[in-house]
């Protein structure tokens, strides 16, 4: 397998889908570095992946904050020697009616969402620019390819890094340094991210759904596999992973 060895930063990587991916690539053999606000989850996860053979650390990261990214990724550097992938995982969905007005949290979408992203962008740009490939995998949503009632806001951030995504892949191919990209579009998978939703009718809605169709993590963490063991002369662009009992 192509991403045996490979070295991989997973921010998001506390619960859901990143931890999901971090102990199936682990599994595979790449050596991951995880990223995201709670230590003891991340001490926790770290810890379970080497008891199983598997090659890990970890960092404490806010992706609203540009410097944990340029600190994580220089942590991937100094354990593993490089970075070859980055997977911006980390997300919150607090959704509402626009007319609710919850502008505190399409700020919080949007920073975390899109610039939480821009930040890891930003953070492995001038590596895999200077080492002539990367691979950068991004969580968007199926809210980034379809418009919903109530997701607004949470849509906006979700449409914006499809675009972004796309955008990196072409103008890399235009400046011949190879870096890929993947979005992920993921439908009801049972994470945390419910529990983000303060708005009541909103959280109702959408915990129905997720009950009676969610699925696992695990689902969308095996098609992140498949993408980074692709070759490096191909690039898988874009995965819509839904619930097969989702209308």
């Amino acid at each position: 397998m192509t991403l045996k060895n490979k070295v991989i930063v997973i921010t998001g990587a506390s619960s859901g889908i990143g931890e999901a991916s971090a102990k199936l690539l682990a599994s595979h053999g790449a050596k991951v570095v995880l990223g995201a606000r709670r230590e003891n989850r991340l001490k926790d996860i770290t810890e379970d992946i080497e008891a199983k053979g598997g090659q890990a650390t970890y960092r404490v990261t806010d992706v609203t904050n540009p410097e944990d990214l340029v600190a994580l990724v220089k942590l991937a550097k100094e354990t593993y020697g490089g970075i070859d992938v980055i997977f911006n995982n980390a997300g919150i969905m607090p959704t509402s009616p626009i007319s609710a007005l919850k502008t505190d949290e399409w700020n919080s979408m949007i920073d975390v969402n899109l610039k939480g992203v821009l930040n890891g962008v930003a953070a492995v740009m001038p590596e895999f620019t200077k080492q002539k490939h990367g691979q950068i995998i991004t969580t968007s949503s199926v809210a980034g390819i379809k418009s919903f009632v109530g997701s607004g806001v949470y849509g906006a951030t979700k449409f914006a890094v499809r675009n972004l995504m796309e955008v990196i892949r072409m103008e890399s191919a235009q400046e011949h340094t190879n870096i890929r990209t993947t979005s992920l579009y993921p439908a009801a998978i049972n994470t945390e991210l419910l529990k983000t939703i303060t708005d009541s009718d909103s959280k109702q809605g959408m915990s129905k759904l997720y009950a009676s169709v969610g699925i696992t993590p695990d689902a969308v963490a095996r098609v992140v596999n498949f993408a980074v063991d692709q070759p490096a002369d191909v690039n898988v662009s874009e995965f819509t992973i839904y619930p097969t009992k989702q209308a």
